[in-house]
């Protein structure tokens, strides 16, 4: 059967169907009876997961091949090195290697579909800016719904360009959204300090290292509040609204 579906968003409209020219009808009959523009083929709607989105075991649910589920999050892992923005999506699936269920391959095809429609994305570099590193770096509290960890995560500039990046699973439980923040922080100093070494190594001219109990005392690594509308890392911590 032939159909034509349109979701509206307050003026905006989305329209699909399976009948492209049901489609252009459509917009034609439309565009004689309104002023309207034609923005072309959506690209921007789907992101990689829901907001707010939560994943557990679902022990009970339909169970899906192993082997193609395992193959597939590799496939994605890949991605990490270049796409920072699924690392949480792919950290996330990879939980659920063992028993993974049809929500969990759910989760993994709409991740898929974001990419084949943000195949363009990626890392730009360019020469110039300020030689500084600075980091991002946030938890997301007992965001797991089966032993209620907490995920971390950090980016990493350098002129002004992301250089390293991670979204991990803290290794204890979190009494406190403080002690989770704590840790996240500890973690991310740490690579911190390893950065640091590196980029010596590469004769960038950084500080000579100390023992890390001793770097925030010396100012090798402070510590500065971000609001949430400018932190970078929390893209990678847990689902966000586009806004």
């Amino acid at each position: 059967m032939k159909m034509v579906m349109v979701s509206f968003y307050v003026d905006d409209l989305i329209i699909f169907g399976n009948d492209e020219q049901m489609i252009i009808e459509f917009r034609i009959s439309m565009k004689n009876e309104f002023d309207m523009t034609d923005l072309g083929r959506m690209r921007y709607f789907l992101g990689s997961i829901s907001p707010g989105f939560k994943l557990s075991k679902g022990e009970d649910g339909v169970k899906v091949d192993k082997t193609y589920y395992k193959q597939v999050v590799g496939s994605l892992m890949y991605l990490n090195a270049t796409r920072p923005n699924m690392m949480f999506v792919v950290s996330l699936a990879s939980r659920y290697m063992v028993n993974p269920t049809k929500q969990h391959l759910q989760v993994v095809k709409r991740a898929l579909r974001y990419l084949k429609g943000t195949t363009k994305f990626g890392i730009f570099y360019k020469k110039g800016g300020e030689d500084e590193l600075v980091a991002y770096t946030d938890s997301n509290y007992a965001g797991d719904i089966e032993n209620r960890m907490s995920t971390y995560t950090y980016v990493f500039l350098l002129s002004s360009r992301v250089i390293s990046w991670s979204s991990k699973k803290q290794p204890v439980v979190s009494l406190s959204t403080t002690k989770a923040e704590f840790i996240g922080a500890t973690l991310c100093a740490c690579q911190a300090v390893w950065l640091q070494r590196v980029l010596a190594k590469l004769d960038k001219n950084h500080e000579k290292l100390i023992t890390i109990f001793y770097l925030a005392k010396t100012d090798s690594i402070k510590l500065v509040h971000c609001n949430s509308q400018d932190q970078l890392a929390d893209v990678i911590t847990k689902p966000l609204k586009l806004d």
